[in-house]
């Protein structure tokens, strides 16, 4: 009886000890197991969550355009989200005159025939704003792609092209363009920053904004006329919008009524100066559409020593194949006879003014330089190459008439040559 109690005991001993034995190797185990799970759950996640950033930055847009202005668009959107914010170089710190706007719009002919207006630039409550200046319209919020941080004004205008092109085609950033919404726009509408500095107008934001408003406007087909009205305090570019197509200014707002096909052939041109070096075996073809509005140009005054010259230009021209107009600027100091001889040349003879030049010395080869200012007065052309005097011409250089004002060649930063220069008038 008592060994098989002993027997007992030392059973039930030898399973506690066992119990006892197994039990700390069991949380272990589910710790590990509990653990691994959770990384597992967490690796799950991250998953689903790449996948539903890939479906949105990729799937096809399921809103019309002329929702946009409800949204921004995925790009944009997905810019903004990675850069943390919007773009500083595109903020415009300055408070919009109602005032001035109001004024301005009065100015506007056919206001009340307004019914699509792009709104570009502007923060919300601005944007609100706007629809009660032009309550019967639609108002559409473009959102413009921010150019990348690595795009500056010395990329687009380098100092030096390599004109021989023999290291490689020069070749310019690309710049971010509006998407055109279904909706027919009459106005657009763009703020743009205009910073405290010398150089403010040299600002990529500034330039892109304009270009971008510039090519949504050239986008209307047929007749369709656009109006563009920057709210700003700095000049918008010239080269873009000339003065004679300013409608109306008041203070910061700017009313231009643009001329759509001029607008469209400045447009087809590269973005600054990084693609416009000329290659030294250019093509002689006809870059221009109206011949009929295009001219050589050059100046006398002061002394008739360069008749023989431009005599000598005139001739060289036509040798070179060139039929375009050829039109001198002379003042009172060119006798009649030297004018016979200049005609006969083939030059258009135009009397002019001369200009001083205040910096110059008494009687200094440059003292009536200033004069060149003459050359945008001669309106009944579009465009004009200028050359001085005393050049030859050894081929035909008409391709030049498809260049941009104002080009000519550098000579130190942002100094040039002004011997030969394409102008637009």
């Amino acid at each position: 009886m008592e060994t098989r109690h002993e027997d007992a005991y030392k059973r039930r001993s030898h399973k506690s000890k066992v119990e006892d034995i197994e039990k700390p190797f069991q949380i272990p185990i589910q710790d590990k197991s509990t653990k691994w799970k959770l990384q597992l759950l967490k690796l799950i996640l991250v998953i689903i969550l790449l996948a539903v950033f890939i479906t949105v930055l990729y799937s096809p847009t399921v809103c019309h355009p002329e929702h946009v202005s409800d949204s921004l668009s995925r790009p944009h959107f997905v810019n903004r989200w990675m850069r943390g914010g919007s773009d500083p170089r595109y903020v415009s710190h300055e408070k919009v005159n109602w005032d001035e706007i109001s004024n301005a719009l009065d100015g506007m002919p056919k206001r009340s025939e307004i019914r699509g207006v792009g709104l570009l630039n502007f923060n919300m409550t601005e944007n609100d704003i706007w629809k009660q200046f032009l309550p019967n319209a639609k108002h559409i919020h473009l959102h413009l792609d921010h150019a990348e941080e690595s795009v500056t004004w010395n990329t687009l205008y380098p100092e030096w092209i390599d004109e021989e092109q023999e290291d490689e085609v020069p070749s310019c950033p690309s710049l971010p363009k509006l998407e055109v919404p279904r909706k027919r726009l009459d106005l657009i509408i763009v703020k743009l920053p205009c910073r405290n500095e010398a150089n403010w107008s040299r600002d990529v934001a500034r330039l892109h904004l304009q270009l971008a408003a510039a090519g949504l406007a050239a986008s209307a087909k047929g007749y369709h006329q656009v109006q563009l009205l920057f709210v700003t305090k700095c000049f918008p570019l010239p080269n873009l919008f000339s003065c004679k197509e300013l409608v109306v200014r008041k203070g910061s707002a700017w009313l231009y009524k643009p001329n759509l096909n001029v607008l469209r052939e400045k447009l087809q041109l590269p973005v600054g100066s990084c693609e416009l070096s000329v290659p030294l075996k250019a093509r002689d073809e006809d870059y221009s559409q109206n011949v009929n509005r295009e001219a050589y140009a050059t100046i006398l005054h002061s002394a008739d020593v360069y008749v023989c010259g431009a005599i000598t230009a005139a001739q060289s021209i036509r040798m070179a194949g060139s039929t375009r107009d050829l039109v001198i600027l002379v003042d009172e100091t060119i006798s009649e006879y030297h004018i016979s001889g200049l005609e006969l040349a083939g030059w258009k003879v135009r009397t002019i003014q001369r200009i001083r030049n205040p910096k110059a010395e008494k009687d200094a080869y440059n003292e009536w330089n200033y004069s060149k200012f003459r050359l945008w007065q001669l309106t009944d052309y579009d465009k004009i190459i200028f050359i001085d005097a005393d050049l030859l011409i050894l081929r035909n250089i008409d391709f030049l008439f498809g260049m941009p004002e104002i080009s000519a060649t550098g000579n130190n930063g942002t100094l040039f040559n002004s011997g030969v220069m394409v102008l637009w008038c």
